[in-house]
């Protein structure tokens, strides 16, 4: 682990408030979801470098998603796996809409159906009373809840709860992505779920999860990451003697249940890196209380009962003859109901009276008014009342404390916003001071959510905060032995998730036990369900090796088994088991002896005296010896037993150690069949269908779109003078006739049309307004493109009669430069020949012969013919080519198409430009000036005649002032700098051209 000043140097990701802090510990950190699963609504959080811990918005930017998911049936035909349209999928808002027209493809509040059996069942009862528009039956094997949708044949495999919760997740999955960035993935997430969620609930969700490509991190329970958010922003005394840990009360009243969860908040000084402690915080959860049939929904459906007693009353039903049960079994009217009480049941939370209008309710002449007060609300809901405070009183008893124990109850959940609620939960309190809304009540659980995965995720570093959550239910273990069945309880319903125990067993052969959880099924009643069978498969071998080949009796082999409750989701399950005895095996010696021994101090030599080495087997001997012993300390992981007798001149002693064998484990799920890979992978197989599907429906939306917008072009096509000036008058005609069929198919045959067909369409209209409108386009562009081609071949004129003059002028001073040099040449021989010891003297510095060598400069032409010939070339083709199409279009009308194309007058441009540049660089292509040296030194050696003739050739270069090649800018200085090719002395100097 790096010391605390490496982390310094890395960047600060997340803030959670003004002390929670998210740092990357990789260089890819990957993004983390928190969901918190509502009954009504699901929300979501993300965790994402760059990102502090944002709500994740839907695709209609609000802040948290309807739990509900619509078929948009198909308008022509019925979908089946086997074709290759579904119906379209609509999520939250966008799915209420339709639940009045689509009733038995609506599916809304889902999650208290989750691991529930269809037989006998009173809450599946209960929502199918509430939803009778769908059709509820069960799924094969297993006999859960699953759907029979009206959109597809009744041939198609019905779809589960755990698959429509899983589009839900994916969708929520998708609008993180979107939200994340381009090209981000988004697996890991942390879902809250209710603490009485029981094995087949949970594992429901998590099978939800898996339908939707994620990755379950953790699952957590809504009153400890309501106390997670709590605690992120705030810090607590450290717990100690006289120092007393805060406790709050988390009540959360969602749409479908009621939990109450007392937490325990207190600082901790642990171990640090080296020397150094820290204080971290921690959340505990100790008591836990709830009712599953208190909630949001219930309150609307004493609204929606009222409803349906006053509409059955009016006189136009009366003469129709229908009565409240036909109303209750009209999935349409049911709909319309259920949606407005859920509306006013909201709006009287803030008013005292409040009304619904409905027009054709059940029937197209039917209308219907109907008024509520908050008085009348509340005295329907008056059998509530006593249920408000029972989840509190449970979770405080489980706890073991009283309300003067309890710092606050902090507020959560849609539903506490009911004024009686609140007036409940204020006489339980005591004092209204102690209820308190000091958390976000709709976003505390997804933020606790979100920094739990955070916490989990190797990607982040957060503020520490333990937070520990409850088990729920009682778990245990349960086996038979001897043909007695045996049960022992090994947590608690407070249990922490995570802890473990280590459980013996009076059994030395193969044999199965069960894990099962102690659910409650009311006040007082509880049953004990098995969720998980653990196989053994080598005990009874294991047992056999103790004791034939260690020399264990079976009376001393003992059987454990780890049991935890696993920290992904708080279900019991076997970590591993071991079969042990203790074994006594001899020893010479101890430690210190043994390596006395190997080095001729043993204990048998006297004091002051030492053996000599054998130089034979006995010296192997003693090595030997003393590594056995050494081996025999180190197999046992068990601390050596003191021997009870012992004699003080014994040399050899008795080591005891334990003997391990661990025990292969295989667990198998009970309770409800588990859903088998294969159709795992055929749901799948079906929302990848759903999603190809819906892909091609937004191609065919965007085909659809650009037609519609196309037509309506028509009318600016054809009343464009520049258009006109384009086209003929049958060439407008034939156009405006196509434009107005394409108008009438567009919303005749064509509503049901093909993304092809579309696009075929499309393609018609373009292929007859596309060649006028390139027309007119170039009617307006070609001006402007003539006139600069014109000006760059001017420029490129002047261009070549600069480049023509500097090559004459440079060819007159080079032959001028070459008659000089042949003289001077005839006159240096002549000296020579006349004295062949001249050169052994010092020449003066100042005399002729020292500088005559670099009298004479010739000048080197800039440009060769060759790029004299290029220029003209092009120049000449470019000239030519424009005032032949110039000509030629002269000739056209304006509804012709062009011979001369704004293309053509670029790649022309491009290719005139790219000569004259390639002629322009030269200038740059030489090397930078060189100080030139006043002084030649002369070598005072003896030269041979030879070398003192060629004793200075000179290699002249030319080196630009400037490139510019506008002949207005008058004369151009060109340096000239000579250099001796021995690398010797320079001289430059300045010349003018005039180019």
């Amino acid at each position: 682990m790096p010391p605390h000043g490496r982390w310094r140097s890395f960047a600060v990701i997340i803030l959670f408030s003004t002390v929670a802090l998210v740092l990357p510990t990789a260089s890819a950190a990957s993004a983390v979801l928190g969901i918190d699963l509502g009954t009504e609504y699901i929300k979501a959080a993300l965790v994402k470098p760059g990102i502090p811990l944002e709500i994740v918005l839907t695709k209609d930017s609000k802040r948290k998603e309807s739990a509900v998911i619509a078929f948009k049936p198909l308008r022509s035909q019925s979908a089946s796996s086997s074709s290759s349209v579904f119906p379209e999928r609509l999520y939250g808002g966008d799915a209420l809409a339709v639940s009045s027209r689509f009733p038995g493809d609506v599916y809304s509040n889902l999650k208290p159906l989750l691991g529930l059996t269809v037989a006998d069942n009173s809450t599946v009862a209960q929502f199918g009373s509430w939803h009778p528009g769908l059709r509820i039956v069960e799924s094969r094997d297993r006999g859960t809840v699953s759907f029979r949708s009206q959109s597809f044949e009744d041939t198609e495999e019905p779809f589960t709860v755990e698959e429509l919760l899983g589009m839900e997740l994916q969708n929520i999955r998708a609008n993180a992505e979107v939200f994340a960035g381009k090209d981000s993935q988004i697996r890991d997430v942390v879902i809250t779920i209710p603490v009485f969620y029981t094995a087949e609930e949970k594992r429901a969700v998590e099978t939800a999860v898996e339908l939707a490509g994620l990755r379950l991190l953790a699952l957590i329970s809504d009153g400890l990451s309501v106390g997670l958010n709590y605690a992120t922003t705030r810090t607590f005394p450290v717990a100690k003697e006289g120092v007393k840990p805060e406790c709050h009360l988390i009540y959360d009243m969602g749409a479908g249940s009621t939990t109450a969860t007392v937490l325990k908040f207190q600082g901790k000084n642990v171990k640090d890196v080296g020397k150094f402690n820290k204080t971290i915080q921690e959340v505990q959860v100790i008591g836990v209380g709830w009712d599953k049939s208190l909630g949001g929904d219930a309150f609307n459906a004493l609204i929606l009962e009222d409803m349906i007693s006053r509409f059955a009353e009016t006189p136009r039903l009366k003469t129709l003859g229908t009565n409240s049960t036909h109303i209750k079994q009209d999935g349409r009217t049911v709909a319309k109901l259920w949606k407005e009480a859920e509306r006013m049941r909201q709006v009287l939370s803030a008013n005292t009276e409040t009304s619904a209008s409905f027009e054709g309710l059940f029937d197209e002449d039917v209308n219907f008014k109907y008024k509520l007060s908050r008085t009348e609300f509340e005295s329907f809901a008056a059998r509530y009342r006593n249920q408000v405070h029972g989840p509190i009183t449970r979770a405080m008893s489980a706890a073991k404390l009283d309300m003067g124990d309890i710092e606050s109850i902090i507020l959560h959940g849609g539903a506490v916003r009911t004024p009686f609620v609140q007036k409940e939960l204020e006489s339980v309190a005591g004092s209204s001071e102690k209820v308190r809304t000091n958390v976000n009540s709709d976003e505390a659980a997804v933020f606790g959510a979100a920094f739990k995965a955070a916490g989990i995720s190797p990607s982040f570093r957060v503020k520490e905060i333990r937070a520990s959550d409850s088990a729920g239910h009682a778990a245990g273990v349960s086996w038979v032995t001897d043909g007695k069945e045996k049960q022992q309880k090994l947590f608690q319903p407070i249990s922490h998730v995570g802890a473990e125990k280590k459980v013996p067993f009076k059994v030395t052969q193969d044999f199965t036990f069960d894990l099962y959880q102690q659910v409650i099924l009311g006040a007082e009643a509880s049953t004990d369900v098995p969720v998980t069978k653990v196989h053994t498969h080598n005990l009874t071998a294991s047992v056999k090796e103790l004791i034939e080949k260690f020399g264990c009796s079976v009376a001393d082999i003992s059987t454990s088994f780890s049991i935890r409750l696993s920290p992904l989701d708080g279900l019991p399950e076997a970590t591993r088991g071991s079969v042990s005895c203790e074994v006594v095996e001899a020893k010479k010696g101890d430690f210190v002896d043994n390596v006395k021994g190997l080095f001729g101090f043993g204990s048998g030599s006297k004091k002051g005296e030492q053996e000599p080495l054998d130089e034979g087997p006995n010296r192997d001997t003693a090595s030997d010896v003393s590594s056995e012993a050494i081996s025999a300390m180190s197999v046992s992981a068990t601390p050596e037993p003191k021997p009870t007798d012992t004699k003080s001149n014994d040399k050899t002693k008795d080591l005891k150690r334990i003997e391990t064998i661990y025990i292969k484990l295989t667990t198998s799920q009970i309770g409800l069949p588990q859903i088998s890979s294969s159709e795992i992978q055929r749901m799948k197989d079906r929302m990848s269908s759903f999603d190809a599907s819906d892909r091609s429906r937004k191609l065919r939306e965007e085909a659809l779109n650009t037609l519609e917008g196309y037509a309506y072009k028509a009318r600016d096509f054809l009343g464009d003078d520049g258009f006109i000036a384009a086209s003929t008058d049958k060439q407008r005609a034939g156009i405006e006739e196509k434009f107005k069929a394409a108008s009438d198919w567009l919303y005749g045959d064509g509503t049901d049309a093909t993304r092809e067909q579309l696009k075929a369409r499309l393609k018609e209209l373009r292929d007859l307004v596309d060649p006028i409108s390139k027309r007119k386009e170039e009617a307006l562009r070609r001006p402007a493109d003539v006139k600069s081609l014109r000006d760059l071949l001017e420029q490129t004129k002047g261009l070549i009669k600069m480049v023509k003059d500097q090559s004459e002028k440079a060819a007159a001073a080079a032959s001028a430069s070459s008659s000089a040099a042949d003289a001077e040449s005839s006159a240096t021989t002549t000296s020579a020949v006349d004295d062949d010891f001249a050169g052994l003297d010092d020449a003066p510095a100042g005399s002729p012969k020292a500088s005559s060598s670099a009298t004479t400069v010739p000048e080197v032409p800039l440009y060769s013919s060759e790029d004299l010939a290029d220029l003209s070339r092009t120049h000449e083709m470019v000239q030519k080519w424009l005032d032949d199409k110039l000509a030629e279009q002269e000739k056209l009308s304006p509804s012709e198409d062009p011979v001369i194309l704004t293309s053509d007058l670029a790649a022309r441009s491009k290719e005139l430009n790219k000569v004259v540049m390639d002629v322009l660089q030269k200038k740059m292509q030489v090397p930078p000036k060189v100080k030139s040296s006043s002084k030649s030194k002369t070598s005072k050696t003896k030269l041979s005649k030879s070398k003192t003739t060629s004793s200075s050739t000179l290699i002249p270069t030319v080196v630009p002032a400037t490139s510019s090649t506008d002949e207005s800018e008058g004369p151009t200085e060109t340096e000239v700098s000579i250099v001796e090719d021995h690398g010797g002395a320079e001289i430059s100097g300045q010349i003018k051209d005039e180019l």
